[in-house]
């Protein structure tokens, strides 16, 4: 059971493994991109070229819907971002329950979007988790973690890319013990567990008066989506890239207004923000045009000295 391109490694892990997939479940099909063309989940295309059957329920607190599941006579089920919580005639309809692939070290960053929240909490490291799935969401007992360094510049979709990869080994190895009989389940500490809920693109918005340092890190929490933006010049702005720089670099800087331009030049964009800090604007992406560096952006005038973002 699983939806977007993270839960992709995992059903392809157990393709190549001996255990044996008997059904694929995932969100139904919708809208997306510029044209909103109705296109299928990841997991489906997948699971459609190796000839598996496929479920997409719109509603799965129905009875139709766990006897589609109990039909299938699976041994248990597998969730890797699925999407939704799942009740527990759902969990109860397979002898094994359930077993879940989460994108955190649990109980830190419980919810929809771990890997963007960890970044932007500035946390070092992260990993995934493999657990017995309750009613309650990501509050099962613990099966096997694998933990890993979070890079310095790496964005959510940079990371997710590597956890969706470590997460498809971590699940074998898990269905393997679990059928062998050689694993013991940890109960969570509920007093460490922390929330990391859906992402709206109001998070993206830049507070200049933040310190730089945390600007930056949610720039790289919020790329690929939903992208921080400010306002720059009466326009939309979208930031890519940016990095929190020395206040020391431009005269007056440290005493600047959050969110003042401070230099827009060939050099590049550096703009106030909170505590006297300043950030470099590395990678822009101006409403209505292409993504472009802070020195070109400049040079486009999509940036002027002095003026104040957002």
């Amino acid at each position: 059971m699983g939806t977007p391109s993270f839960a992709v490694p995992s059903l392809q892990a157990l393709l190549a493994s001996r255990h044996a997939v008997v059904a694929v479940v995932t969100q139904p099909d919708r809208p997306a991109g510029r044209g909103l063309a109705v296109r299928p989940p990841p997991v489906k295309g997948l699971a459609l070229e190796r000839s598996i059957p496929v479920l997409q329920p719109a509603k799965v607190r129905t009875a139709e819907f766990v006897d589609q599941i109990r039909s299938c006579t699976p041994d248990l089920l597998v969730v890797v971002a699925f999407g939704r919580i799942l009740p527990l005639p759902v969990l109860e309809a397979a002898p094994g329950g359930g077993i879940n692939l989460h994108a955190s070290l649990l109980p830190k960053y419980r919810g929809a979007a771990p890997i963007a929240w960890a970044i932007a909490g500035g946390e070092t490291v992260t990993g995934v988790t493999t657990m017995k799935m309750a009613e309650r969401l990501d509050s099962g007992d613990i099966l096997l973690q694998t933990s890993t360094a979070i890079l310095d510049s790496e964005t959510t979709g940079d990371l997710e890319a590597r956890l969706a990869a470590i997460g498809a080994r971590l699940l074998i190895d898990t269905l393997d013990a679990v059928e062998k009989g050689t694993i013991a389940l940890l109960p969570q500490k509920e007093e460490q567990a922390t929330f990391a809920p859906i992402i709206g693109k109001q998070d993206a918005r830049i507070d200049w008066s933040a310190p730089a340092s945390d600007i930056a890190l949610r720039v790289r929490a919020f790329n690929p989506w939903p992208v921080s933006f400010t306002i720059a010049r009466g326009r939309g702005m979208q930031v890519w890239k940016a990095r929190a720089t020395d206040a020391g670099q431009e005269p007056g800087a440290a005493h600047s207004r959050p969110g003042m331009v401070v230099a827009a030049g060939p050099g590049g964009v550096r703009v106030a923000c909170g505590g006297g800090s300043m950030i470099e604007i590395v990678e822009a992406q101006p409403e209505g045009r292409k993504r472009m560096t802070g020195a070109m952006a400049a040079a486009g005038r999509y940036f002027a000295a002095g003026e104040i973002l957002g």
